[in-house]
Parts: C-alpha cells; sequence; structure tokens
C-alpha cells in the first residue's frame, strides 16, 4: 500500500519517441479496420468476394461480444473496486448495476423508436415484417419489407401507395439504421478514448502498445462491416465513411490528449478510477446488447438466411464469430 499513488503524480515517461510514433501507427491499424469494409463496399474498383465479407462480418461479431465482457466489464469492475476509493463503493456491484442500466436504456430507446416507426408505417397501410432481417440488418432499424393494404381497389391508388411507401421506408429505415449504428459507435468511442489515453502513460508502454494495435484493428474491422452492410438511400453514404472516420482518429486522440497531460494525469488517482469505471461499465451495457441482441440473435435466430440455409453455413459463420471472440478474449491477457 505504500507505492500506491492516488492523486498527485503522472502517468509513466518512458519510451517518449515511441509514444508519439503510437499516435500514427494506431491510427494506421485502426483506420485500415472500419474504413476497408465500407470502401469494399461502395466502391466499384474494389472487387470483395461475398465470402470475405461474411467471415468480416460474424468474426467482427464475436470481437464486440468480447469487448463488452473481458475489455469493459472486467476492468470496470476492477476500477470500481480501487483501494483509492471510498469504501462505500465496495457495498453493492456498482459495474454490474450501471452495464444493467446501461441494456435497459438503450433497449427502451429502441423499443419507443421501433414502435413509432412502425405505427408511422401501419397509418400508410405498410405492413412491416418484424423477423424478416435481411443481410446486415438490425432490430428496431426500421422495416426491411411492406406490402400495400389489401383493401386498396384502384390500381392508380395502388401504385400513389407504393410510392409512397418506397419514400417513407426508406427515411424510416435509413432513421432506424443510423441509430443501431450509433449506439454501437458510441460505445465503442468510448472505449477507445481511455484505451488512448491509458496507453499514453501506462508503465508496461510495450506490452499494451502491441495489444492494442491488434486490439483496435480487429474492433475496427467489427464496427467497420456493420457500417458497411447498413442499406441506406444513396444521399446518406457518407454517414458509413464519417463513423470509420471517426473509429480511426478516437485511440490517436486520446493517446495525443494522454501525452499532453502525462506530467499530471494519474491513471490509478480516485477521480480516473471514478470515471474509467462508470464509462467502461456503461459502454459494456452498450456493447452487451448491442452484440447480443442486435447482432448475435438477429443473425442466427431472425435472419432468413440463417434459418433456411444449411448446417454447413450456420457453422462456418459460428465458427468465424467464435474465432472473433476467441481471439478477442486472448488479448484480454495483456490489456
Amino acid at each position: 500500500m505504500s507505492d500506491l499513488n492516488c492523486g498527485s503524480g503522472g502517468g509513466a515517461t518512458t519510451y517518449p519517441q515511441l509514444r508519439i510514433a503510437s499516435v500514427f501507427v494506431i491510427l494506421i491499424g485502426s483506420m485500415s479496420g472500419a474504413l476497408f469494409p465500407v470502401l469494399a463496399k461502395r466502391s466499384s474498383w474494389l472487387h470483395v468476394p461475398k465470402a470475405v465479407f461474411d467471415f468480416a462480418k460474424y468474426f467482427g461479431s464475436g470481437v464486440i461480444i468480447a469487448t463488452a465482457f473481458i475489455h469493459l466489464l472486467s476492468p470496470a469492475i476492477s476500477e470500481l473496486s480501487s483501494p483509492c476509493l471510498s469504501p462505500a463503493w465496495l457495498v453493492y456491484p456498482y459495474p454490474l448495476a450501471l452495464a444493467l442500466l446501461s441494456v435497459f436504456s438503450i433497449f427502451i430507446v429502441e423499443l419507443v423508436a421501433f414502435r413509432w416507426g412502425t405505427a408511422k408505417l401501419a397509418a400508410l397501410g405498410v405492413r412491416h415484417d418484424a423477423h424478416g432481417h435481411g443481410l446486415g440488418a438490425h432490430a428496431a432499424h426500421g422495416p426491411e419489407g411492406g406490402m400495400p393494404n389489401e383493401d386498396s381497389n384502384s390500381e392508380k391508388t395502388k401504385e400513389d401507395l407504393e410510392s409512397a411507401h418506397d419514400h417513407e421506408q426508406l427515411g424510416f429505415g435509413a432513421t432506424g439504421q443510423i441509430i443501431g449504428v450509433f449506439i454501437l459507435e458510441f460505445g465503442v468511442l468510448l472505449h477507445s478514448m481511455l484505451i488512448g489515453l491509458t496507453l499514453a502513460v501506462d508503465p508496461n508502454f510495450i506490452t499494451l502498445f502491441v495489444v492494442i494495435i491488434f486490439h483496435q484493428t480487429f474492433e475496427g474491422l467489427g464496427v467497420g462491416t456493420r457500417l458497411a452492410h447498413l442499406q441506406l438511400p444513396p444521399k446518406y453514404n457518407y454517414i458509413a465513411i464519417c463513423g470509420a472516420l471517426l473509429y480511426g482518429i478516437t485511440t490517436p486522440l486520446g493517446i495525443a490528449v494522454g501525452l499532453g497531460v502525462q506530467s499530471t494525469y494519474n491513471p490509478n488517482s480516485t477521480t480516473a478510477s471514478i470515471v474509467s469505471g462508470v464509462l467502461d461499465s456503461l459502454s459494456a451495457g452498450i456493447l452487451l446488447y448491442t452484440g447480443l441482441v442486435e447482432l448475435l440473435a438477429h443473425e442466427f435466430i431472425f435472419n432468413k438466411e440463417m434459418i433456411n440455409g444449411s448446417n454447413k453455413k450456420v457453422a462456418y459463420a459460428l465458427s468465424c464469430m467464435l474465432f472473433g471472440c476467441g481471439i478477442m478474449a486472448l488479448l484480454g491477457r495483456w490489456a
């Protein structure tokens, strides 16, 4: 306990040049992982086989789920159990409670958005297929399919209705998908910023640096494949690219900030432990909900491609997901 520093002092200052270089190295890794799937999906000159996209998608789902448990929830429990904190923090499992609060908050937001969008479409005579999720679709992210009300008698009325339906479905569907991906990215960005801050001042820099390169690249691949599979109207295509760029710069930005306050920022201080623990807990809840509900359940249980697909296809998808989850969980041994 004599070496415990809960307030004054800064972080480690070893390897100053390598710490500065880490900003650019991780920027390249993060950008590559997040941008490649997006550009490959939207570029005519970059042809990537569907099998590669499928691998990246399922691999990325596993990465996100492992990140929630191993890289967010576990550190949050450690941070909010720090000996620097008041004993009051130990009388209740606050990290788990905050993650639980986050899960239900996201669920309620999506439930309200789903019911609102469905009611709007019902008023137009569009029937929503709640389980008709196609490739890369998300639950509560707007209807994937609809059909005119059978009571329409005239052909002209049907055509007018279909035109209105197409327009409205694009609007509601795009908004819903954007909300879903924003929720996922928000949780990942909080985590990425904290990783950058930690790397800038951590005494075990070399090990952490190597692990975070792989961590951010794999996580970027998971986020990037979700952004790439957004089915948006052409005017919203820029959102996927902006999302990938935002992910790419977050950890380098965290490193830069950490280097700027290196002489005063103590990652083990009382304030830093509370802030990191609370944000990690909330982020864990976001990624748990997104990973288990939006990705896992709706890619395997409510996805018609999986329901009607061969056992070989399902086994391949599960293997890719478990591989991504295993790799990310293994990285938790060092970071």
